[in-house]
């Protein structure tokens, strides 16, 4: 298994390489020259199975020889041992045939944690191997931060660099990421929006005499690892549903288009999905897009569902990639074209897009209403940003069809926006209970890369 860059120039690379390489030295990201597919039986044998025989099925395809058997099997138990339920995944009925697929039972309380806790597991084993030592730098709109600190904290031969928008997570958020006490894991609270971080980090990455000197390496979603281990649970949840002999439809609450992008991954797996649901809050660049609009920035809105508050989906560029028939020449033109405020989706790109996503959004005061009247009529307390995916989903789905809406995030991450839409302050677990007691350690920064950079530099561990 070899992968490509979506920009067309970067060398192909392993698995491994690609993990840990992050975006590729062309600006693109890192894709499989080739989607492997399962078997109408193979995908019919996971019913029933554990997680982590669905994961170790679904993903061993991608990973080449980086791992043997049993070394991945290891890895992937590892990952799922810390998880707060025995499902890892577990699924609600919030209506007839509209499904809640939990995915907030990890360790940060978000849907990061199936792919992070994976990714650092990977990281740790590859880099034991290897003796070798990296830097890891995330931007975070909230919940990748908290799942990269927590995955690669107290790691030995890791460093960990989050820059999050200073103001724009919620307290829950930021104080997960402030906490730690750990001195290979660094907070960095940026002046700026999401975007500003993305950038930044991006910046970092084009930078090779940078990039080189302190072994940088990405661990957001830019990573492909990232998006192969969120394709699981599309597997897990579907055939609980009755696929492969039964198509399912899901909605994906989206921001930085991962989410979304592994359930097409899935799809091209050969798993039966209907419809793949994008949903959007008040920051609807990417709704807009998708109904024919052009894909063209405009300010970032904050919002009461923070993590989607994003200008700059990174992941569509996997999207627009296949959309334009796998050539690099013309996404590294579209990307040119966002650097400069937008750009226009051809005709026959924006037609392949539409035969694979539909999309919707949410504006603020429906994701506070949507989870006030869940909590009145199922007893279901949603998160802002599961909200957003559950009022989509009810617009969207066909009543023949299961829909599954991924809920992203425990509503105890987001108390305030909850609070005032029902009245409840959600509690945090009793692992986390005393999280609003411990000291934060946090560096507020300039959006400036070379004080970034020398930041960065000046707390390496030697």
């Amino acid at each position: 298994m070899r992968y490509t860059s979506t920009r067309g120039t970067a060398p192909a690379l392993t698995f491994e390489e690609a993990m840990l390489t992050g975006l590729a030295r062309d600006g693109g990201l890192y894709v499989p020259e080739e989607i492997p597919t399962l078997t109408h039986p193979e995908i019919a044998a996971m019913a029933g199975k554990p997680y982590e025989d669905v994961a170790f099925n679904v993903m061993r395809p991608f990973i080449g020889d980086t791992f043997t058997d049993a070394e991945f099997r290891s890895l992937i138990a590892d990952t799922y041992a810390s998880f707060g339920h025995t499902a890892r995944a577990p699924m609600v009925q919030l209506a007839p045939n509209h499904f809640l697929l939990e995915l907030f039972h990890g360790p940060t309380l978000a849907f990061k944690d199936f792919a992070m806790q994976l990714i650092g597991q990977m990281f740790k084993k590859a880099l034991g191997r290897a003796g070798e030592r990296v830097t890891i730098v995330g931007a975070t709109s909230g919940d990748t931060g908290s799942a990269a600190i927590e995955a690669f904290k107290g790691l030995d031969n890791v460093d960990v660099f989050i820059l999050y928008p200073h103001g724009r997570v919620s307290e829950v958020q930021r104080r997960q990421m402030t906490t730690p006490t750990e001195s290979n894991v660094h907070a960095l609270a940026v002046d700026g929006d999401f975007d500003d971080c993305q950038a930044r980090l991006k910046d970092m990455f084009n930078d090779f005499e940078f990039r080189d000197a302190v072994k940088l390496a990405g661990v957001n979603s830019i990573n492909w690892g990232r998006v192969l281990a969120q394709v699981v649970y599309y597997f897990s949840s579907a055939v609980s549903l009755g696929a492969p002999d039964r198509r399912v439809s899901f909605t994906v609450p989206t921001g930085n288009f991962g989410d979304i992008f592994a359930g097409y991954i899935a799809k091209r797996m050969g798993l039966p999905i209907d419809k793949l649901v994008v949903a959007t809050n008040q920051n609807d660049i990417l709704d807009r897009c998708l109904k024919g609009q052009g894909y063209h920035k405009g300010p970032t809105h904050p919002s009461i569902s923070p993590s989607m508050d994003i200008q700059v989906s990174s992941n569509f560029e996997r999207a627009l990639f296949d959309a334009y028939g796998r050539d690099g020449n013309a996404v590294a033109q579209l990307m040119q074209e966002l650097g400069e405020g937008g750009f226009d989706v051809s005709q026959g790109a924006m037609q392949a897009l539409q035969d694979v996503y539909i999309s919707g959004r949410a504006s603020e005061e429906e994701t506070s209403a949507t989870i006030t009247n869940r909590l009145a009529t199922t007893g279901e307390l949603l998160c802002p940003h599961s909200a957003v995916g559950v009022k989509v989903a009810d617009e969207k789905r066909d009543p023949a069809t299961p829909m599954i809406t991924l809920a992203t995030a425990h509503p105890a991450k987001f108390p305030d926006a909850v609070e005032a839409a029902t009245g409840i302050r959600p509690p945090l677990p009793a692992r986390m209970a005393d999280l609003f007691e411990r000291d934060e350690r946090v560096t507020r920064i300039a959006n400036d890369l070379d004080a970034l950079k020398s930041h960065i530099k000046g707390h390496l561990a030697s």
